[in-house]
């Protein structure tokens, strides 16, 4: 089976990423994008559905492993009777070709070192055609599959049914280079890679993308390596960014809700860019931005939830059984159905995003106001629609009251724009729309006690709700949310963790249950801090960080009965959320301190 979930690094290019055990398996890895079919499937079955293992030969060796500060530039330093060595490995930062780079480096003595190959293509369901391509003193192996074709260099590998296997010694101050390249297969097989260039390179771009932070406070390197997450997982060429790096990773061990995240949501894409504009990364919000219009293009009245990497509409939903699921949980899916779902709060998270940008400096151009103003047109046409909600539901559409919030948030930024930035609106009608939405809210959204509550006509309550003093809707210390903060923790704690709501209640429509969702506490640790409750806040916040693994990656949800973590990884929203509440508890009151 494969390793714990927190077991894993994240190697990026900022195109696609790695998944790394600690035991040196390449367990994950589509190339040349997050969201291509697999190479390396075995994080979701068996060594046989594709890995790349590099350990040393002694059984009884032990490891350490760290990124190279500010990078991810993984180091594993491997101890034996022999000797000791490390394992240097990345994705190259580079224009235009797709490399992994496994250095071997002597520190004392000698280590032998056993490296196993499984090439298993397009999620397990196709082998290559394979042939030696190299010399006795530059062994190169070549595996081809349709349209792709890899190369691996630096080792000479011998075939034992479907496994290419091969050993390497390093003495002390000697070092070797194993490096897989990914090219079309009716292109050339590229060149050699200059490593010690490509080595350079790499760590000088993300040392020099992470100078450029700004974050005073407590948890400074936990919001260092959250911002670089984020970075990781935005693409270099197209601007989107997924929300996570893997598909199918388990909310529930053994059960069916696995979902695939190597996708661009607005509302994930817009809260990171908010993330990275308060941290002072202007250019990557432009970037994004250019991303959004190209991918709504001509019609935002079909504006969608979620785009391809470079902003594809048609993410249909379909189940891989060539991939049997993380320790057997199935189906394995690619695709994303919630792509025909109509969520009523993704536009508002966008023009909040957007605002965001516009105060910090970001000039409008010609078609970003028009494509925003055209947008809030969409939320006042679709205002007589119920939804499935931010959490995707896959039972019936309801009345959100979190996407009745954002919905008003997007008109209320609307007249902002019109009436502090001087740009062109008919604010007046939206101010009266966002007015009238306001008084239903207050109306259907707060239950007869008090608090808000999930959906109209309900009476439980709903993580999300946490963000309505997020965009301004109401204060931190209004009566109704310190209301709603008593419901969630007496309805929605499990054993200190927020859940996201109330699976039982088959709002969802699906089986089963779930771990607390890890954003959802980052959530009521930035409530906490904003309402004075702030020795809760920094516990809270202390524990939701020690569940990151040793390099500080966080998952989508956490298993607090097994203490481990569950959900794709690394997600974006985890991240995001940590970001978030170091912030808060810094004193920074966020993205609504100039609207209530």
């Amino acid at each position: 089976m494969p390793a714990p979930i927190e077991d894993y690094a994240l190697l990026s290019d900022c195109r696609t990423g790695a998944l790394v055990s600690r035991e040196g398996s390449i367990d994950w890895l589509c190339l040349p994008r997050f969201d291509a079919p697999s190479l390396f499937g075995a994080l979701l079955g068996e060594p046989r559905n594709g890995c790349w293992s590099l350990r040393p030969t002694d059984d009884t060796a032990t490891s350490h492993r760290h990124y190279i500060s500010d990078t991810f530039i993984l180091v594993t330093r491997w101890e034996t009777a022999g000797g000791i060595a490390e394992v240097q490995e990345f994705l190259p930062y580079q224009p235009v070709r797709t490399d992994v780079v496994r250095r071997i480096v002597g520190i004392s003595g000698e280590v032998e070192f056993t490296t196993e190959l499984r090439l298993h293509f397009d999620y397990s369901r196709r082998l290559p055609w394979v042939r030696q391509v190299g010399t006795p003193r530059e062994p190169a192996l070549r595996a081809t599959a349709g349209p792709e074709a890899v190369i691996v260099r630096g080792v000479q590998l011998v075939a034992d049914d479907h496994v290419h296997r091969g050993t390497l010694t390093v003495g002390a101050d000697e070092h070797r280079d194993l490096v897989l390249s990914w090219f079309p297969s009716h292109e050339h097989q590229p060149k050699p890679l200059d490593v010690d260039e490509a080595l350079a390179a790499t760590r000088s771009w993300w040392q020099g993308w992470a100078s450029g932070i700004a974050h005073e406070g407590p948890h400074r390197d936990e919001v260092v390596r959250s911002l670089l997450v984020l970075r990781g997982l935005t693409n270099k060429d197209t601007g989107g960014i997924v929300a996570a790096a893997t598909t199918s990773l388990p909310e529930q061990f053994g059960g069916a809700r696995n979902w695939d995240y190597r996708f661009v949501w607005l509302r994930d894409a817009a809260l990171t860019l908010e993330a990275l504009i308060a941290h002072g990364f202007l250019e990557e919000a432009h970037q994004w931005r250019r991303w959004l219009l190209r991918a709504v293009a001509g019609e935002p009245g079909e504006v969608q939830i979620m785009y391809g990497i470079a902003g594809e509409r048609d993410l249909m939903e379909r189940e891989m059984p060539s991939l049997p699921g993380y320790d057997g949980a199935a189906p394995v899916r690619i695709g994303n159905g919630a792509v025909d779902q109509y969520q009523g709060d993704v536009v508002g998270e966008v023009l909040v995003a957007l605002e965001a940008a516009r105060i910090a400096g970001l000039e409008e151009g010609d078609f970003s106001w028009p494509l925003q103003r055209a947008l809030i047109e969409h939320v006042v046409a679709s205002l007589d629609r119920p939804d499935n909600g931010i959490w995707e539901v896959r039972g019936e559409p309801r009345w959100f009251t979190h996407s009745r919030v954002m919905m008003w948030a997007a008109m209320d930024r609307g007249v902002r724009a019109v009436r502090e930035h001087g740009l062109r609106g008919d604010a007046e009608r939206w101010e009266r729309t966002r007015d009238a939405l306001r008084r239903e809210i207050d109306e259907r959204g707060v239950h007869a006690e008090g608090f808000f509550v999930q959906h109209y006509e309900s009476a439980d309550v709903d993580a999300s709700l946490l963000i309505l003093p997020q965009v301004g809707y109401c204060a931190p210390d209004d009566p109704r949310m310190l209301r709603t903060v008593d419901q969630l923790e007496s309805t929605l704690l499990h054993d200190g963790l927020l859940l996201r709501y109330r699976t039982e209640s088959g709002v969802d429509g699906l089986a089963g249950r779930e771990h607390p969702f890890l954003a959802c506490s980052f959530w009521l640790v930035e409530q906490y801090a904003a309402t004075g409750r702030v020795d809760e806040a920094a516990a809270l916040m202390e524990r939701l960080v020690a569940m990151a693994n040793d390099l500080g990656l966080l998952s989508e949800e956490y298993d607090v009965e097994g203490d481990r973590q569950a959900g794709n990884t690394p997600q974006a929203l985890s991240h995001l959320s940590l970001i978030r509440a170091a912030d808060a508890l810094a004193g920074h009151v966020g993205r609504a301190a100039d609207r209530r």
